[in-house]
């Protein structure tokens, strides 16, 4: 059989050779299978559209996290101080009866339990300038035994 398309027959329905070998090409099956082809695309792009809006989400509830955390350190930074604030110390925060917030050295403890004012909490300053409550000070330590490897740190920045 030539390649010339002056010599094959009349009655050929494809303007390409085809081997009468392979199964014949029926226009209902070429568009049942682009119809599965498109639920597939679709079944996919969906899958895809699911998981970016999860990342989006999970993405939100960080940011509406951090700004909280924002706020709350900007709000213990502006506690009045009567000293200089130094990284790694832990100190105390107390309320006047005005609802002052202030920073002091002394521990509950050690104003023998009856401290002048209102306990709102003891923090630790870290070398970045944010607060970690006490009962955090923990769980923070081990987060950074685990990550200084890793880092290739000797201790916390």
């Amino acid at each position: 059989m030539s390649d010339d398309p002056g010599t094959r027959s009349p009655t050929a329905s494809s303007p390409y050779p085809l081997s009468r070998l392979s199964a014949p090409h029926d226009l209902v099956d070429v568009a049942r299978e682009i119809q599965q082809a498109d639920a597939m695309l679709s079944a996919v792009a969906g899958g895809k559209l699911e998981a970016i809006a999860r990342q989006i989400r999970a993405l939100q509830h960080e940011a509406r996290q951090t700004l909280e955390r924002a706020r709350e350190h900007a709000e213990l930074h502006r506690a009045a101080c009567n000293f200089k604030k130094r990284p790694g110390q832990i100190y105390h925060l107390y309320r006047r009866a005005n609802g002052e917030a202030y920073f002091s050295m002394l521990s509950v403890a050690e104003w023998g339990g009856n401290p002048p004012h209102a306990y709102a909490g003891s923090y630790r300053l870290e070398a970045d300038m944010q607060f970690t409550p006490a009962q955090e000070i923990d769980r923070r330590e081990r987060e950074w035994s685990q990550l200084r490897p890793l880092l290739g740190t000797a201790r916390e920045p």
